[in-house]
């Protein structure tokens, strides 16, 4: 294993440049002759576009260009389009609106971008930007989800009556009904999941330059799939082939999913490079993003659970409504819809399912995936329900999820809703997660806390994901003739700790010391192919195809050391960065070979020089990271103030690659859980859709007084669906973290008749469902 291999807990590589502020980020990017751009952004949630007034902003002093979508079609800019093709409910073509780059006719939601300016300097893009004169009229705003849905709702788009853009469903409805049909008891309940955002280091932000003599784009961008990011671009919208445009992604500062697939800043700002003949940078200012970036979650899901009379789960019926916003521009809109609503079964034998998804159209932002993307949700409706179930029946919580958990031998595990778990141990999580959390002694933690004045509530919850979604990630190694070696990702890093996982994986494949290795990913002209990041896949599918291109240097590596060691390649054994001949002590370094690969003369016959390797792998399914959470929270019974006092999670993740970096992880995921259980919440008025949360003074999110220590510890089941045994880890703390808090709060609640809060737990929240005070979920 070695001091660097798999399984040792390895401080992060990447951390002292970084701590040192040496981090090389998309704002850091200025290049020769940069101008800058701004976007004017529609103040309106809903309105018609009049005539729209340059001629004053473009005689400003530094102005280079101010552009609309008239100006965009007319270069016959194109746009993206979704792949996935579902129905309307009434078995119509899915309505698909897309966005164009820059408003074309009416607006549909706040911060809708109208038009570019660009100009020598910021300021004078800003000024210009401000003297731009539209005559809006404006229209009615369907701006919540709750109104959306409503019959007789207003339209968001005149094409799409009722809103309801497509229905996704899964399961079998027959089976479902005849299940519910013998139920002995049927549970009830509908859950709201409020709309998000994610907030990060460092906003959004591009620069793009266009070579004319090369006839070639490079863009500077934080985003997590770069490659992926070129090929929209170059096929869907500039129409180019892909060699001719680069894509170049730094230190990213967070991601979370939201700096994905496609904005409408990449476009335009490459566009306007080649048009302006000099490179142009556009940055997110902080008050910007709110408006800017697409956000995530906004669900209502009715949910049905069919129990016999051993209490034994039956059948699970949902009907979820997504608020998807104004636009679905590409599958990116839809993903976390419909992808991982095969969660919402959980690890509970559920033999019959039905499941049936509803994107909704409104006057808000466009939502897409962010950490979890739909995982969280679907977590949160079963383990919501099984603790309202459990409440119902007089049951205790924990002995009927024991009871109705998928045995250990009955893997693989084929769900009603679509997946197949190939490995757990669902059981020995629970076991594990309450003996860490001590949920033995809750009862008189409890009733110390009746005698300080607080409610103390439990939750526990199993929580399970799918991850690593089949397709392509490509890694490779390339030796210099020093013997050195630079490790090529297909993945991209946005602060997960990449360059340290794939050095431990190739220190435990090579024996080679980090010392000897350099990271590179992000750069579309350096690195081959890449998927990216997303979904928990970049150990996975990444960390195998590093695995892959390892071996095939091991393999040419024996006949290497096989001529320096004059013996047969069969008797040459490799461990821990030698090769030895076996049953002797002779050996040769890998470093040796490396080097020696770069000298013709020294090769054996037939040998080709050079010592670099690639690897490209897709998995034949999906693995199953699985975990237990359990949550502890104190109420102030005068102010309904939620205090997080204990947090513990037991992860079955596969194989641990760095015990170190996946507490992290877990952590971090936790924590994004818990602010949106607790206090994080995007926020539209009702009736005219202007955005109440703008800012970090009306967006809270939770600081470190906010937390308590969050106890990890790992139950690895590794999966034999690929080398490493991984099943990944970067959403999974995210995915229990909102069920298990909500959870502990209507525990905490529960001696008071309360069954149900609104998300988020606010103090006022709680305070009014203490106190009977209705809140009009319309506002919430």
């Amino acid at each position: 294993m070695g001091q660097y291999g798999i399984g040792q807990a390895v401080p992060r590589f990447e951390d002292p440049r970084l701590l040192r502020g040496e981090g090389r980020y998309v704002n850091d990017v200025s290049l020769p002759r940069q101008a800058h751009a701004v976007l004017l952004r529609s103040p309106h949630a809903h309105a018609r576009l009049g005539a729209i007034g340059l001629a004053a902003a473009r005689r400003l002093p530094g102005v280079l260009g101010i552009f609309t979508e008239a100006d965009l079609r007319a270069d016959g800019l194109g746009t993206s389009a979704p792949t996935f093709q579902f129905k309307r409910p009434d078995g119509k073509p899915m309505f698909a609106p897309v966005f164009p780059g820059l408003a074309r006719d009416e607006v549909r939601y706040v911060g809708e971008p109208i038009a570019l300016v660009v100009a020598e300097t910021l300021a004078a893009a800003k000024d210009a930007a401000e003297r731009i004169e539209i005559a809006f009229e404006e229209l009615p705003a369907t701006a919540t989800l709750a109104a959306a849905i409503e019959p007789g709702a207003r339209a968001t788009w005149d094409e799409c009556p009722g809103n309801v853009a497509y229905l996704y469903e899964a399961g079998n409805t027959a089976a479902a009904e005849a299940a519910f049909a013998r139920a002995a008891r049927i549970v009830r309940r509908r859950y709201t999941i409020s709309r998000i955002f994610a907030h990060y280091m460092e906003p959004r932000g591009a620069v793009a330059r266009y070579d004319e003599g090369d006839e070639r784009f490079t863009l500077y961008v934080d985003t997590q799939y770069p490659h992926r990011v070129r090929g929209v671009l170059a096929n869907r919208i500039l129409k180019i082939p892909e060699h001719k445009l680069r894509v170049v992604a730094g230190d990213v500062g967070g991601a979370f999913g939201t700096k994905g697939w496609l904005y409408p800043e990449h476009r335009l700002v490459l566009w306007a490079a080649r048009k302006l003949g000099r490179p142009v940078k556009w940055t997110c200012e902080r008050s910007e993003a709110l408006l800017a970036d697409e956000h995530a979650r906004d669900n209502v899901s009715e949910a049905e659970l069919a129990l016999d009379a051993d209490n034994r789960f039956l059948a699970l019926r949902v009907r979820t409504f997504a608020n998807v916003g104004a636009y679905l521009s590409s599958d990116r809109n839809l993903l976390a819809t419909i992808s991982n609503i095969g969660g919402l079964v959980g690890v509970y034998d559920i033999r019959a399912a039905h499941v049936a998804v509803h994107g909704v159209l409104t006057n808000t932002s466009p939502t897409a995936p962010y950490r979890g993307a739909g995982r969280p949700e679907a977590t949160f409706v079963i383990e919501r329900l099984v603790d309202d179930a459990a409440r119902e029946l007089g049951v205790d919580r924990v002995a009927l999820r024991r009871q109705n958990l998928i045995a250990p031998d009955a893997f693989p595990y084929k769900t009603a809703l679509t997946f197949t778990y190939d490995c757990g141990d669902f059981a020995s999580n629970m076991d594990k997660a309450q003996a860490l959390a001590d949920v033995a002694d809750f009862a008189a933690r409890r009733r110390a806390a009746e005698k300080r004045g607080k409610l103390r509530g439990l939750g526990i919850v199993n929580a399970i994901e799918r991850a690593a979604s089949p397709g392509l990630e490509f890694a490779e190694i390339r030796f210099d003739a020093s013997g050195t070696a630079t490790i090529l990702m297909g993945t991209k890093n946005q602060g997960q700790g990449h360059e340290t996982t794939f050095k431990q994986i190739v220190a435990d494949r090579l024996g080679l010391s980090p010392a000897d290795m350099r990271f590179v990913d992000g750069d579309t002209d350096r690195v081959a192919f890449g998927t990216g990041t997303m979904g928990s896949r970049s150990t996975v599918i990444g960390g195998t195809a590093l695995c892959l291109a390892a071996d095939k240097l091991v393999a040419k590596g024996r006949q290497i050391a096989a001529h320096l060691l004059e013996a047969s390649a069969a008797d040459i054994e490799f461990a821990h960065g030698r090769f030895t001949v076996a049953g002797t002590d002779r050996a040769v370094e890998l470093k040796r070979v490396a080097q020696t690969a770069f000298l013709a003369e020294k090769l054996p016959p037939g040998i080709e020089p050079g010592f670099y390797e690639t690897g490209t792998f897709s998995p034949a399914q999906h693995t199953f990271p699985n975990s237990c959470h359990v949550c502890e929270v104190e109420i102030d019974r005068e102010t309904g103030a939620v205090d997080l006092v204990a947090y513990s999670v037991v992860d079955d993740v596969g194989t641990v690659v760095n015990p170190l970096t996946l507490k992290g992880q877990i952590h971090g995921g936790v924590v994004q859980g818990l602010g949106q259980a607790l206090m994080e919440h995007v926020v539209y008025e009702p009736d005219t859709g202007q955005l109440l949360s703008g800012s970090f003074m009306d967006y809270a999110m939770p600081r470190a007084s906010d937390l308590t220590s969050i106890e990890v510890e790992s139950n690895p089941v590794p999966t034999k669906l690929n080398p490493l045994g991984a099943k990944g880890a970067g959403e999974a703390g995210t995915v229990g973290a909102l069920a298990a808090v909500t959870n502990a709060v209507v525990d905490a609640l529960a001696a008071l008749g309360i069954r149900d809060v609104v998300m988020p737990a606010t103090s006022e929240a709680v305070w009014r469902a203490m106190r009977g005070v209705s809140t009009n979920p319309a506002k919430t």
